[in-house]
């Protein structure tokens, strides 16, 4: 049972109101906001995720698709991964309840245009944001006959998408492993992507970049493992862990964290 988190191909995506005649206001207050920062290629604000020279304040606008928010547990899990890898302390969470797009497959391309329409929360002084989109949807990229289906991706600097309902229907009934841990499995990973991992913004201290998956490290168990694409090993490996008591989330190998360590992170 293979399940793609597919990131690896994603390394080079890029992307990217009228005011009240009577009052004069902009209705859109995003709509004067730079956001040429927020648009840049997945890896590029690695430094600036993981240091606080630039940034010293964290804002993550989780947008969801109603019905599909992810679960307390996972973001919970999710922060704790922040506040270990990155020097990030002020960590501020806003939600944003969002229709459904009414597609049966998203393409990258739309779910950009999604956050395009959609996102709130862009780089402001001090403080760096991060946009993550819970879909309803899958990638169009899952192939059910190979049994195939992706987690989660990034595609720019400061965004990324978590696929809630492949998710869901991935854990099902498991008895090891609940949504919670998957999510927070897909959001670590992720987010280590956007860290700069592998040699995607942040340099390989030393060489640990899979040569077969690129961005992917070659050490057994680690987080950033090209197996994690696929989210048959991954929760098989996950059910492994709990059934021996281990953590169920994998965690970063001491390759990974030299590397983010020497661009600034913990």
């Amino acid at each position: 049972m293979k399940k793609k988190i597919a990131v690896y191909s994603l390394i080079a995506f890029g992307l990217l109101l009228s005011c009240s005649k009577d009052s004069g206001t902009d209705e859109n207050p995003t709509s004067k906001v730079n956001k040429s920062a927020n648009l840049l290629g997945t890896g590029a604000s690695a430094e600036d995720f993981l240091a606080n020279t630039n940034f010293d304040n964290l804002l993550i606008e989780i947008a969801y698709v109603s019905g599909f928010q992810p679960t307390i547990q996972a973001v919970t899990t999710f922060e704790k991964f922040i506040t270990a890898r990155t020097f990030k302390e002020d960590i501020t969470f806003i939600y944003k309840e969002l229709p459904s797009p009414n597609e049966e497959t998203l393409t990258l391309n739309e779910i950009a245009n999604l956050e395009k329409e959609n996102r709130t929360a862009y780089n402001d002084g001090s403080t760096l944001a991060l946009y993550i989109y819970f879909a309803d949807a899958p990638t169009e990229n899952d192939d059910e006959s190979e049994d195939t289906v992706t987690l989660g991706a990034v595609y720019q600097n400061t965004s990324m998408v978590i696929y809630e309902a492949t998710i869901r229907d991935l854990v099902g009934n498991s008895s090891f492993v609940s949504v919670a841990d998957v999510e927070a499995a897909t959001l670590n990973h992720e987010f280590g992507h956007l860290l700069g991992l592998v040699n995607l913004g942040t340099p390989a201290i030393n060489e640990h970049e899979d040569p077969d998956a690129d961005s992917h490290c070659t050490t057994d168990g680690c987080l950033m493992r090209a197996e994690l694409q696929f989210g048959g090993p991954l929760l098989k490996a996950m059910q492994s862990n709990a059934s021996k008591g281990l953590a169920t989330i994998p965690e970063l190998d001491s390759e990974c964290l030299l590397d983010l360590q020497s661009n600034g992170g913990r």
